[in-house]
């Protein structure tokens, strides 16, 4: 008899835990075994025994926690390479998230679980994007999961940022955005729409910018905004941290334009309360009809849901005829998303 998911596959305080594999995905807690979707702060944690992640997922777990850190022995899959852990075979397909971010897929005795991690179905050019794998669960975050949450084409949104560049060529444009993902991409969406100039980044922002040019990412012309005179970044975009977008390092800019990337800048008021002059309406997370495509797609009888607005997805998900269940693990901040948290810069 083919066991279910359910079976081998449970939440516990330190994350999911596969039993037949031994190891946990994405713990908030040190294990002893971890396998890590992506490199966010809120997924990848230090202290673990031996972690498994993707090459990139792991340079970049190298440059924001130091070499040693991620786990006392580390591990690298590249996506689409199979390995036996335990009783589990186990791979990773592209989540298309952030650069390395992966889909975890298990199989045990003819049954097999997907666990999304975080993911995104737009075109990025800073990372492979999303492969659907066919499943019998489905493990999807529901950051945006409500219909109000309907992301416009990013290219759309970079084209009103250089309208206004162009508008207010006296002014500095300063954008806030998350140091993994969101910086590198909108430094590609830019160059895409035309802009061959100098890039000025935050300080905080630089290392996992050059991680991405050490992994083949090319980025273009990137300048430190520190200590530029204001003369020199006027008519400049200025991408920093979003708890810098609003402090003494913003007002030395001249006459900033305050600009915030994030897909909670479609809710106007919080665009609002942060001060925010431009809201992009960028996201690094699949808005609601990215997630019900999504799970049409990968045709699981059972979709858990998590990290996010988890009622009104499973009510859609019931009403398609298959069974929702809501995880609620706990521990994950979202990082990248969460439209309070300013600790490591982050914002969406």
């Amino acid at each position: 008899m083919t066991p279910h998911p359910s079976g081998w596959l449970t939440p516990r305080p330190e994350g999911l835990w596969c039993a037949p594999g031994g190891f946990h995905i994405d713990p908030v807690q040190p294990v002893a075994h971890a396998i890590v979707t992506h490199a966010h702060a809120d997924h990848a944690r230090p202290g673990h025994e031996h972690v498994l992640t993707t090459p990139e997922s792991l340079a970049i777990m190298r440059t924001r926690m130091g070499e040693d850190r991620p786990a006392r022995e580390q591990q690298e899959l590249r996506y689409g390479e199979g390995l036996r852990i335990g009783d589990v075979e186990v791979r990773l397909e592209p989540a298309g998230h952030v650069l390395g971010s992966a889909q975890v897929v298990m199989e045990y005795r003819g049954s097999r679980a997907v666990v999304s991690g975080d993911y995104k179905r737009v075109a990025d050019p800073s990372c492979a994007p999303f492969v659907p794998v066919a499943c019998d669960v489905f493990v999807t975050e529901a950051t945006f999961g409500l219909p109000v949450f309907r992301h416009p084409d990013p290219r759309g949104e970079i084209g009103r940022l250089l309208d206004s560049v162009r508008l207010f060529a006296e002014r500095t444009h300063v954008v806030g955005c998350y140091a993994l993902g969101k910086c590198q991409r909108l430094i590609l969406l830019l160059r895409e729409a035309g802009w061959d100039g100098p890039i000025y980044l935050h300080g905080a922002l630089m290392s996992v910018c050059d991680t991405y040019e050490r992994l083949g990412v090319p980025l273009g012309d990137l300048r430190a905004a520190t200590g530029r005179a204001r003369a020199e970044l006027a008519g400049a975009i200025v991408l920093a941290p979003p708890g810098a977008i609003a402090d003494r390092w913003a007002r030395r800019l001249a006459d900033p334009v305050v600009g915030l990337a994030s897909g909670w800048m479609r809710v106007r008021q919080r665009a609002k309360a942060r001060g925010v002059e431009l809201p992009l309406v960028i996201s690094d997370h699949a808005d609601w009809d990215e997630l019900c495509r999504t799970i049409d797609e990968v045709d699981a009888p059972e979709i858990w849901v998590t990290h996010g607005r988890e009622e009104a997805l499973i009510h859609w998900i019931e009403g398609s005829g298959r069974t929702g269940r809501a995880l609620r693990l706990l521990g994950y901040g979202d990082e990248e998303e969460a439209p309070a948290a300013e600790g490591e810069g982050a914002a969406a």
